[in-house]
């Protein structure tokens, strides 16, 4: 017992000089070592070539799905004007609350909502990503686990029925909640490969504690929860797999980490108040799609891509797609390094210091979103950059393309118009839904309310 506390104490020493690149694992034994090479091959299986081939994908589905709304007459809002003042929404939504008829107003959602019997056919879910994490299957192909108890009083050996006993199964598992549940987490949830953790049908929360970990895993969706106000969990020794457990260093207090992960789909979520980032997203992480939620109250939102020296990150290819970044958010929405990140009909209602920013040459393709600046005249620049002359950002490339600019929003674009090195096709690449749709995109951007039996 001793000799573990002596070695505790080395390793949490020892982990303070890396704790970049070994994310909270104290000891990186062999079975760290061996997760971490087959993510890597994971994350070059994963990186797409030629980026523009799922971006094009995802805007054709845009243009499929709003002609199809609108030849169907389900145009919400008809009498309110797109272009109008910033949207009234709260983190949870209660007090804006849609009662009309069901309506689907983008690709993804036209996938699988508006349906009566979703809940038997929880798994088509898997079906309906788009973007770079559009090949994300989850548990699609495993059995369903209901998680009967909120409680995390035993992170070494989890008690079955729990969250945390569902996400360290080896095995494919699509996670679902028997009722309403506030969890508190006491200790990072480190997550398994190919898992879903599906929240509808339930009012779950996963607050007040620890944040959600993928690390070095593979095909993982989150769908339909709130997540808020978490914290620095304490660290210790904790099981991340039904085979091993080990030590942990303090976690940062972010809602959702993703590192050295690939084929990950954060959809449908409510985030706010974490004490570090909404989403992380870093350490060679790629094929990853991030819809349909619902920021606000928060300073970091989504930080993709953590370290200038980390070229690794250059396989990076995220997209951002139909969230609404809301109320009281100041930056970071994304802040992106290295790689290819494809911004597309969301709608940025608030900000304190920019929207989106970055460092080290990424490509930022931003299209159809609606940009409200704030009424501060020296936060209406959308765009940031750091840590870099003018000299060098004028050739990192981020374009806006059908954007639309409000309260004197603007966006500093960069590099060349149309860079050879992208290879854009005429007929591959084709542009996103105009701004002006966006409010009927994102109108139920959040975890949503649905009942099993009737329409979600």
């Amino acid at each position: 017992m001793e000799v573990s506390k002596l070695r505790l104490v080395f390793f949490f020493s020892f982990a303070t000089l890396i704790p970049s690149l070994w994310a909270n694992i104290v000891e990186f034994d062999e079975f760290w070592k061996q997760r971490e090479e087959e993510a890597w091959k994971k994350t070059l299986e994963a990186y797409e070539p030629i980026p523009e081939n799922i971006t094009s994908n995802l805007n054709y589905n845009v243009n499929k799905a709003l002609v199809k709304t609108i030849s169907n007459k389900t145009m919400e809002f008809e009498s309110v004007s797109t272009n109008s003042t910033r949207r009234n929404l709260r983190g949870n939504h209660e007090k804006n609350k849609y009662n009309g008829p069901c309506m689907a107003t983008n690709p993804i959602d036209r996938c699988w909502r508006c349906k009566k019997n979703w809940a038997k056919n929880r798994k088509k879910l898997a079906n309906c990503a788009l973007g770079f994490g559009h090949k994300t299957q989850g548990g699609k192909a495993g059995r369903y686990y209901l998680v009967t108890h909120s409680s995390d009083n035993n992170v070494l050996s989890p008690k079955p029925g729990t969250l945390r006993h569902a996400v360290i199964q080896k095995q494919p598992l699509w996670i679902i909640f028997a009722r309403d549940m506030n969890i508190k987490l006491s200790q990072e949830l480190i997550v398994q490969s190919k898992k879903t953790i599906d929240g509808r049908g339930a009012n779950v929360h996963i607050a007040y504690g620890a944040g959600i970990t993928l690390q070095f895993v593979d095909n993982v969706i989150i769908h339909g929860l709130h997540i808020h106000h978490i914290v620095k969990s304490p660290g210790g020794l904790i099981r991340d797999s039904v085979e091993h457990y080990g030590y942990r260093t303090v976690g940062d207090g972010d809602g959702v980490s993703v590192f050295g992960s690939t084929n990950i789909w954060l959809d449908h979520l409510s985030m706010s108040e974490c004490q570090d980032g909404l989403i992380d997203a870093i350490q060679g992480s790629t094929a990853i799609t991030i819809s349909n939620c619902h920021f606000t109250h928060h300073n970091d939102v989504i930080l993709l891509g953590a370290s200038d020296t980390f070229s690794k990150d250059k396989l990076m290819q995220v997209t951002v797609a139909f969230n609404h970044f809301g109320k009281e958010l100041i930056q970071r929405m994304p802040r992106c390094r290295w790689g290819f990140f494809h911004v597309v009909n969301n709608d940025y209602t608030h900000w304190k210091m920019y929207a989106i920013g970055g460092s080290m040459h990424p490509t930022i393709i931003s299209q159809g979103n609606r940009f409200i600046a704030p009424d501060d005249h020296k936060a209406k620049e959308i765009t940031n950059r750091n840590y870099a002359p003018e000299s060098e950002w004028r050739k990192w490339v981020w374009r806006s393309e059908g954007d639309l600019f409000m309260n004197g929003a603007y966006f500093r674009t960069s590099g060349p118009s149309s860079p050879p090195h992208l290879k854009f096709n005429k007929w591959q690449m084709i542009k996103a839904k105009p701004a002006s749709f966006v409010r009927r995109l994102t109108r139920f951007a959040g975890a949503l309310n649905c009942k099993k039996g009737a329409k979600c």
